[in-house]
């Protein structure tokens, strides 16, 4: 996938914007949108070839959060020394998208590698973030195995759909935009 700098910049830009208006927010409402940081770091490292911008991302997340913490209202009860252990696991769905856009072609036969990317990373996320938090936040006594696979269990599915549901949207606009891309070039060679 060869995308111009100026189309980087203008996807990198709308993925900060995705986040500012998502994160911090756990459950979606009405008035509310899932997080979408999960997907944000996914498709950061699919459209975005600087590898600078996977820690400005990191940085905007961390201000994001202290500030719904300090001003917004939202509690600090996941701030501990675990948050530390989300570097690794946004650089595991950041990773898994730079590592399908070498495997991307526009064909039905690319939604094996995506599935799989996007299932695996998403796995590992959770496993990082969550088992991180359970097990070194301080938060919980008498920490399991038991426990921590109950706990992924009730977790997971609600971070796969958020995922899901931001990737396929995107995957919508990407195949839109092919298409215009395609019918236009055409259209243009018709014309010569």
């Amino acid at each position: 996938m060869s995308l111009s700098r100026l189309q980087q910049v203008i996807i990198g830009l709308l993925l900060i914007v995705l986040m500012v208006i998502t994160r911090g927010h756990h459950f979606a409402s009405i008035s509310h949108l899932p997080s979408a940081s999960w997907a944000v770091f996914f498709l950061a490292g699919l459209y975005i070839s600087s590898k600078w911008f996977f820690p400005g991302l990191l940085a905007v997340a961390g201000i994001l959060d202290y500030v719904a913490i300090t001003s917004g209202g939202v509690s600090s009860f996941c701030i501990s020394p675990a948050y530390a252990l989300l570097i690794p696991a946004y650089g595991t769905l950041w990773l898994a998208g730079h590592w399908y856009a070498k495997q991307y072609q526009f064909s039905w036969s690319t939604l094996l590698p995506l599935s799989l990317s996007v299932f695996v990373a998403s796995v590992v996320s959770q496993i990082i973030s969550s088992g991180g938090f359970y097990f070194f936040s301080g938060r919980f006594a008498d920490t399991t195995f038991v426990e921590l696979s109950q706990r992924l269990i009730t977790y997971y599915p609600s971070q796969i759909s958020s995922l899901v549901f931001y990737l396929s949207i995107t995957a919508f606009c990407h195949i839109c935009f092919i298409l215009i891309a395609d019918s236009t070039s055409q259209q243009e060679e018709h014309n010569s």
